[in-house]
This record gives C-alpha cells, sequence and structure tokens, in this order.
C-alpha cells in the first residue's frame, strides 16, 4: 500500500494533515504573500471565522438557529476596548480615557474599574459570554422554546444590546469605543505588533475549529445531532435534550466573545454597528453559504463571504447588500449543504447519470443475442437441397 493510501485508511492522520496544512497557510505562506494591509484584513476574517465555528456547531449540529451572536461577540469586544483605554489613559498619566474628558466625564465608572487589571479582563472576555449564554439557555430550552420562535428571541436580544449601547455615553454611544494605542504593553502601531496579532487569531482560529471537531466527534456530538433529528425520542432515552443544546449554546458564546476581544485591536474600532442585527446575520449567511453542518464550510464561507464584502463593496456599495440576500436565499432554498454540498451533491448526480451494472449486463446480453443468430431463425433462400430439408421448410 503506498503512502497516500495510508494516509487514507488512518482517520487519525487525516485531520493532522489538515492542521499541519492550515498552519503553513496561516504561519508560513500568508504573512509572505501578502501585504501588512491586506494581513490585517485576513486577521480580521479570521475573527468571523472564529464566529462561525461556533454558529455550525450550535446550528449545524444542534440545529438552533443562532441570531444574535452580536451580543457575545460585542462582550468580548466591548471589554478589551474598555481595558485598552484605561491602559492608554495609564501611561499618559490621566485619571479617565481620553474620549471621556472631550465627553466631560469626570469619574471613571464604576464598572470599569474591575477591567483595568488584565488578567480580570482576559478571564472576563472568556466567562461573561458563557455565563450570560448559560442563563439564556436554561431559561429558554428548558421551556421547549425552539426553531423560529428562538431565532426571534436571540435576534431581539442582539438588537436590544445594541440600542442599549447607543445611548450609553460612558462607553462611546453611537460612535463606540476607538483610538487604541497599545494592546498589553504592545504599541499597536508597529507593524510587528500588528503581524503578532494576525498570528493570534490564527492560532485561536485553529485551537477552536480542534475543540469543535472534538466536540463533533464524540458521544456529546452524536447526542447533539440526535437532537437536531429526533428530540422527542433522545428525550425517550433518558437523556435531557435542553442540556445538550445548553452546552453546544455556551460554547457557541465562548468562541464569539474570543473573537470579539481578537476583533477590537485588530480593527481599531467597536460601535454597536459591529454587534447588532445586521453583523449577526452576516455571520449566518457565512455559515449557511460555506456549509453549516461541516467542520471547515463555516471557516471558509465566513472568510469567502467577509473577503466578498469587502471586495465588492467598494465597487458596488449599495448593491452588496442585495447581492448578499440573494446568495442566502439560493443557498438556503436550493443548496442546504451550502458549498460544502457540491462535492456530495455533484457525487451522486454522477451515480445517477452512470449505467449501473445490471443495465450494462443486459444490454451486454441483448448484443450478444443480437449477433449470434441460429440457423433456424435464418432466412431461407433458393431451392432446397432434399426433399428432408423442403419438408422442414414446409413445417415452418
Amino acid at each position: 500500500m503506498s503512502i497516500i493510501g495510508r494516509l487514507g485508511a488512518n482517520s487519525s492522520v487525516k485531520p493532522l494533515a489538515g492542521f499541519a496544512i492550515a498552519a503553513i497557510l496561516l504561519f508560513g505562506v500568508a504573512p509572505v504573500a501578502l501585504s501588512d494591509f491586506r494581513l490585517s484584513l485576513l486577521a480580521k476574517f479570521l475573527c468571523f471565522a472564529i464566529v462561525a465555528v461556533g454558529i455550525g456547531l450550535a446550528w449545524g449540529r444542534g440545529g438552533m438557529l443562532t441570531l444574535g451572536q452580536g451580543v457575545f461577540f460585542g462582550i468580548g469586544a466591548y471589554i478589551m476596548a474598555m481595558h485598552m483605554q484605561m491602559a492608554d489613559a495609564a501611561r499618559s498619566g490621566e485619571d479617565v480615557p481620553e474620549f471621556m474628558v472631550i465627553a466631560g466625564i469626570p469619574e471613571l465608572p464604576s464598572y470599569w474599574q474591575p477591567f483595568a487589571s488584565a488578567p480580570v479582563a482576559i478571564l472576563s472576555i472568556l466567562v461573561l459570554p458563557a455565563l450570560l449564554a448559560a442563563a439564556l439557555g436554561f431559561g429558554v430550552f428548558k421551556r421547549r422554546v425552539k426553531g423560529a420562535y428562538f431565532a426571534i428571541l436571540s435576534q431581539a436580544l442582539a438588537a436590544a444590546l445594541a440600542i442599549l449601547l447607543t445611548g450609553q455615553q460612558t462607553i462611546g454611544g453611537f460612535t463606540g469605543l476607538s483610538d487604541f494605542r497599545s494592546f498589553f504593553g504592545f504599541r499597536l502601531d508597529d507593524p510587528v505588533n500588528r503581524r503578532m496579532l494576525f498570528f493570534i487569531a490564527a492560532g485561536a482560529l485553529l485551537a477552536v475549529v480542534a475543540i469543535a471537531r472534538q466536540l463533533m466527534h464524540s458521544r456529546y456530538g452524536e447526542l447533539l445531532v440526535a437532537v437536531r433529528d429526533q428530540e422527542e425520542r433522545v428525550r425517550f432515552l433518558g437523556y435531557d435534550p435542553a442540556n445538550i443544546k445548553i452546552v453546544a449554546y455556551v460554547v457557541a458564546a465562548f468562541f464569539a466573545g474570543i473573537a470579539g476581544a481578537l476583533f477590537t485591536p485588530i480593527v481599531g474600532i467597536i460601535s454597536p454597528a459591529d454587534i447588532g442585527v445586521v453583523p449577526s446575520i452576516a455571520f449566518l449567511i457565512g455559515v449557511a453559504i460555506g456549509g453549516r453542518t461541516t467542520l471547515l464550510g463555516p471557516v471558509l464561507g465566513a472568510i469567502g463571504v467577509a473577503w466578498a464584502q469587502t471586495t465588492f463593496s467598494e465597487q458596488f456599495p449599495s448593491g452588496w447588500t442585495y447581492l448578499q440576500g440573494v446568495l442566502f436565499i439560493v443557498v438556503v432554498g436550493f443548496l442546504p449543504a451550502g458549498l460544502a454540498g457540491f462535492g456530495p451533491l455533484a457525487k451522486q448526480l454522477a451515480q445517477r447519470l452512470r449505467p449501473t451494472p445490471r443495465e450494462t449486463g443486459e444490454a451486454a446480453a441483448s448484443d450478444a443475442a443480437a449477433d449470434s443468430v441460429t440457423p433456424t431463425d435464418a432466412p431461407v433462400t433458393g431451392e432446397p437441397e432434399s426433399p428432408a430439408e423442403e419438408e422442414k421448410v414446409q413445417a415452418r
């Protein structure tokens, strides 16, 4: 057996090879092939891909249409922004961030103060989105709220948070928080530190993909798919579907919080416009187009849609929104498996068009029967050679 065949036969080698290729592309090829601006843009897309991995787990495997991931994305982003603002103010010898001085806010609000500590800020980014998701999931899934009702509820939550942040001047209001100068002591205007942010985002993406794969191929992943397909049957088997859904919802929120925390220093700004209803739907569109039931489909879909939005919106600012909506409708209506379903779909079509062995055998048998004509079936021409043969002809 060849080396390639051995690799294909060993199921544990395939994911390792895939991770190795992804690591080479992200850590080796991208920094060399892309400029600093394009690399920073790719780092932004990787943040969206981290959110998409969580949506793929919750929606693709669990059947939960999460239209409010912008909430958890925003929590992580704003916590990181508040810490960076206070760190910049401390280095400048100010008691409050610069935007508060301009807005006439003399004292630092009490809810800002815990995030001045770097360990507290990091721990809050990891814990608060997960805790909020656990509380919401417990209240929703224990009451057996699902389907469109859950989707509308999660979307309303994202809209409510965006409206709340817009009216809070102590968090920047409508314009949000921006003008960050450092990231945990590293100056953001240094190109080397900008590349460091890309490497952190790439490493975080590989880590969350590995976690999601482990969950999908575990016993829990089987239960999650079973809950999606036959929830009542899972309940009859003695499992609580609500608990299984809560875990997936919490993991998706955990991933979104990390993505938001990385998004803030990479982009340099966070505002209510980045966490409302429209961004939450954009996360979902990328997952749907890429293929929500696969592992890498959401990642590739999120990066592809974000890249397309950046590219085409420069030339067609008003037309991209309509194109995005058309893509979503086409994928959901005619290609539910997303772009990842093109391969299996093409294989099925090829199998249908290909003649089966039975049909091939029947055709060959009919051709052989047509070619081998017996003397009794041959037409009789000329005079019979003997009276015996003449009698046979007359008998026929």
